[in-house]
């Protein structure tokens, strides 16, 4: 019997290079391409990255803004990102995901502790940016 409870899917990121952007999230974030030789032959419109069994994140190129139309207003959405997407990580994979992120240079704020959020407080956060600027918030909890 499928499960049907609620569960976040995907998020759409507007990204100026796919294949750049699927390079970063899987080298430094550890996330797994999806379709990304497809996008490259150019069999899929848009390469993702998985987060886990059940979520990934799209990596949607910016010259797509001008076909979305399934709602008005939504041409005008590439450019408006969201504030950040939040990563809930274990201990040592928010240990190596900072890591990463620092041997790339890629720009990280400091560490935060006992941030509120889906699973109430948070034992240690930070921020970092990926290159077309969209934020991301990496968290563990105990």
């Amino acid at each position: 019997m499928m499960d049907n409870t609620a569960r976040l899917d995907h998020v759409v990121l507007w990204v100026r290079d796919p294949v750049a952007s699927a390079d970063f999230f899987e080298k430094a974030v550890g996330m797994e391409p999806v379709r990304l030789s497809e996008f490259a032959a150019g069999a899929a419109p848009f390469p993702s990255v998985r987060l886990n069994e059940e979520t990934i994140l799209d990596l949607m190129p910016l010259t797509m803004a001008e076909r979305m139309k399934m709602l008005p207003g939504a041409t005008e959405s590439s450019g408006h990102p969201v504030n950040h997407v939040c990563l809930a990580l274990p201990g040592d994979d928010f240990d190596a995901l900072r890591a990463r992120l620092e041997e790339r240079a890629a720009p990280v704020s400091d560490i935060s502790q006992d941030s509120f959020g889906a699973r109430g407080k948070a034992k240690r956060s930070f921020y970092f940016r990926d290159p077309d600027g969209n934020v991301f918030e990496a968290r563990h909890y105990d």
